[in-house]
């Protein structure tokens, strides 16, 4: 993974808005209705293309493929592993539960309710079905990458835990067998990609977003020890993995509620920190939790550590001004050092097939004002 060491590196945080017509096409895969598999593949490589060369035209360093081939970043995976059917049904969100109205425009959307309606449970063993869907993913990657000049390209992968969390388990004795069955399965996926010359990166929300859901109203103790298992798994999962070739995303989850129940990042920092995976992504943007780099301050980041914070907010439509990015980027590297902070989006801009927190034209011009704001930052810091 390249640091900062000429200027403030920028990325995000891996899904970007997809053409209408790929939504078309992959709603309607969703649904179960036939599509032309020709035709949805040559949707999926065009797609990979133009948003490469759009990270590019906008000024980001380290690019993904956007995540164009995926219904959803954990989802997803049903497509490519076994034990997976019937449907998922899993525990409500308590800042939700506590204003129910906030948020029903969001998740009556037509998408969002198609994509629960059709999400799986684990309902059986857990095997790979092939890799034939992870390398074509590789495949147009680097197709697209070769007509551009990156810094550093990434690809994310579901982690064991957000599968867990995400869709579900009927079938194992418990939790724990379940993860390791998900984390054996996802292996080569995770291996493929870094062994393409990619940086791997694993999204977590498991690690946060799982305190003010299933642990409601359980003891931050217990929490806390459901984040070691799922931290055990998880470097378990990728320990043929150089950490430098790994980053993971954590996340208090990309829906537009009050959030006011998120467990505080100081209360996890510790254990976050041992994950084998050099690069941190994570939400510092958003007014819930913006205020949390004064963790750094406290908390000494290991040797060889990077930070990723969210310079940009991802559930906004107000288009961040370029002084205030690079004013928190700086804020980031005088704490723990320039060549330790690749400024990066709370989370991502296509998380869910046709479902759009924020209009796509409008999430294009916010990673412009992220790139412009670490122009401005990297004056400041490198003079």
């Amino acid at each position: 993974m390249k640091r900062s060491v000429e200027h403030i590196l920028t990325t995000h945080t891996g899904s970007l808005p997809r053409p209408a017509k790929l939504v078309e096409l992959m709603f309607t895969k969703e649904e179960g209705r036939a599509v032309d598999a020709r035709l949805l593949s040559e949707e999926v490589r065009r797609s990979v293309r133009e948003v490469v060369e759009h990270q590019r035209a906008v000024g980001i360093d380290v690019v993904s493929d956007g995540e164009m081939s995926k219904p959803s970043y954990a989802t997803y995976v049903t497509e490519r592993l076994t034990g997976f059917g019937g449907t998922s049904d899993r525990p409500k969100l308590s800042d939700i539960l506590e204003h129910p109205n906030v948020a029903s425009h969001y998740f009556n959307d037509p998408g969002v309710q198609r994509l629960n309606m059709n999400r799986p449970a684990c309902n059986g063993p857990v095997a790979r079905r092939g890799m034939a869907e992870a390398e074509a993913d590789i495949s147009n990657f680097k197709q697209a990458l070769a007509a551009v000049q990156v810094e550093d390209a990434f690809m994310t992968a579901a982690s064991p835990g957000v599968v867990s969390m995400f869709l579900g388990n009927t079938y194992y004795k418990s939790e724990e067998e379940f993860l390791w069955a998900v984390a054996e399965a996802m292996k080569p996926e995770y291996e493929a990609i870094v062994r393409a010359g990619f940086v791997l990166q694993l999204d977590c929300p498991d690690l946060a977003m799982t305190r003010h859901r299933e642990f409601a109203d359980r003891p931050l103790s217990e929490f806390r020890d459901y984040v070691r298992r799922h931290i055990e798994v998880l470097n378990a999962a990728t320990a043929g993995i150089p950490p430098d070739r790994l980053r993971v995303h954590l996340c208090w989850g990309n829906y537009p509620g009050p959030h006011h129940r998120d467990v505080p990042l100081e209360q996890i920092i510790d254990l976050i920190l041992t994950v084998r995976a050099q690069g941190l992504s994570f939400e510092a943007a958003n007014s819930r939790h913006a205020h949390e780099w004064k963790v750094f301050e406290k908390v000494r980041l290991p040797e060889g550590k990077v930070l990723i914070p969210g310079v940009i907010e991802a559930m906004s439509n107000r288009i961040e001004h370029p002084e205030l990015v690079a004013q928190r980027i700086v804020r980031f590297a005088n704490i723990v050092g320039r060549e330790n902070v690749i400024a990066g989006s709370d989370c991502g801009f296509g998380t869910f097939v046709g479902v759009a927190l924020v209009e796509p034209e409008i999430a294009w011009a916010k990673l412009g004002s992220l790139a412009e704001g670490a122009r401005l930052a990297s004056a400041e810091l490198f003079r």
